[in-house]
């Protein structure tokens, strides 16, 4: 697969329920088939995809995926909601559909999801990082406070008061 052809995949994924997944319409483009076709493998093999592999959209979730990519054209005649594939559903798609191009896409999708998890991670790990230093410079900026005030304290105690009073006087 080309790097376009990744960052067409990438386009395809999306975050529903907390989960990142492809839709059934967008894999079936991606492996050449027509989506009712991809959609009568995996009924056929349907214990193959339990709910946490793949699970169908509410209506609101498709319209809510309409809106961002404006897909109207492309899903215009379906009589269904689209069914969502998880990476799980995704790498059991390669059991269902026994193609070379099957096979080659469900690699590059696998590696896409790979990627993503790997950046998930990286960023988990920035943020426990500057929460960290968040933490550290907090402590620091405390005691150099608590110094200050001790040190403003023994000052006011030792030098006696000869500041004059501003403002108006009061006769």
């Amino acid at each position: 697969m080309s790097d376009v052809s990744l960052s067409k995949i990438e386009n395809m994924i999306y975050v529903i329920r907390g989960q990142r997944v492809m839709l059934d319409s967008d894999l079936a483009e991606l492996y050449e088939v027509e989506t009712r076709q991809l959609n009568r493998q995996v009924k056929r093999n349907i214990l193959r995809f339990p709910e946490d592999f793949m699970f169908q959209l509410t209506s609101d979730e498709f319209r809510d995926i309409q809106k961002i990519q404006d897909k109207t054209v492309q899903y215009g005649g379906q009589r269904k909601n689209p069914h969502a594939f998880t990476e799980n559903g995704v790498a059991m798609l390669s059991s269902v559909l026994n193609s070379d191009n099957a096979i080659l896409v469900n690699i590059a999708i696998i590696r896409i999801f790979t990627k993503l998890r790997s950046f998930l991670l990286l960023e988990k790990g920035l943020n426990e990082r500057m929460s960290r230093l968040e933490s550290g410079t907090n402590k620091i900026f405390k005691v150099v406070f608590e110094r200050l005030d001790a040190i403003e304290h023994v000052i006011d105690t030792k030098l006696p008061s000869t500041k004059k009073k501003i403002g108006l006087k009061n006769e």
